[in-house]
């Protein structure tokens, strides 16, 4: 990825055009968050407007505070709303899953974390990446983001890496979130985590298995284990978030 004045070029992957598509409906119905969509360039790349703010690394503490999390939560919820009716292209190619929604679902983004929203402030103001995004129920976004902003990691990795500066009310943290996406209850939210810990894991093997980077990359340095290690604890300290 590389950035060209108002403008950031990434590889195409076999789904850029389905994910171009939902960028289109995404700005047609107003949404705006997401990057426009800008074609391929001369060099086969695709091109994305560039959303300023800050991104990446920098994510984590954005979330740490209460106004920062339920940000993050309403952003979420606001997207799935936003593509509760895309009709995705009759050849639709998705990294994952189905081609077109089944009832009850929506496009979720499938990445997203504190790194893949651009913020100015607390303040949400862009979500990107968007490589993962496949059809599938709310709650596997809700899952997805509650590992790493409950988050689904022990006390060390929570102070030294994800800006928290004591152990993090896990319990609390979760039903926050979860209150201001707009879930009427927490049940069952535990167990969807975990589901999608074990999912996360298997869809980096196979992605590395098919040599795409960086998840090849990653496999390679044992992101893999440490995966299977988050969910390992997750499964021993569920007691914290229930």
């Amino acid at each position: 990825m590389v950035r060209v004045g108002d403008t950031v070029r990434r590889p195409v992957r076999p789904w850029t055009e389905t994910v171009h598509a939902l960028l289109r409906h995404l700005a047609s119905v107003g949404f705006p968050y997401a990057p426009r969509a800008l074609g391929i360039d001369e060099e086969g790349r695709e091109v994305l407007s560039y959303i300023d703010g800050e991104s990446g690394p920098l994510g984590w503490a954005k979330v740490v505070e209460d106004d920062g999390l339920t940000a993050f939560a309403r952003l979420l919820r606001e997207y799935h709303e936003a593509t509760a009716d895309f009709t995705p292209p009759d050849d639709a190619v998705w990294a994952f899953g189905a081609p077109e929604p089944a009832d009850g679902e929506v496009v979720c983004h499938g990445d997203f974390g504190p790194w893949n929203v651009v913020w100015r402030d607390r303040r949400p103001v862009g979500l990107i990446d968007f490589d993962f995004a496949r059809p599938a129920a709310p709650l596997h976004d809700v899952a997805y983001a509650l590992q790493y902003v409950a988050p689904f990691r022990d006390d060390t990795e929570c102070i030294r890496w994800l800006r928290h500066p004591r152990p993090p009310d896990r319990r609390r943290r979760l039903e926050l979130f979860c209150t201001a996406y707009g879930l009427a209850s927490t049940a069952g939210v535990v167990d969807a985590v975990i589901r999608e810990q074990r999912a996360n894991a298997e869809r980096v093997r196979r992605l590395a298995e098919a040599g795409h980077e960086p998840q090849a990359t990653w496999a390679a340095e044992g992101y893999v284990r440490e995966l299977e290690e988050k969910l390992a604890w997750s499964q021993t300290h569920r007691h914290l978030f229930a």
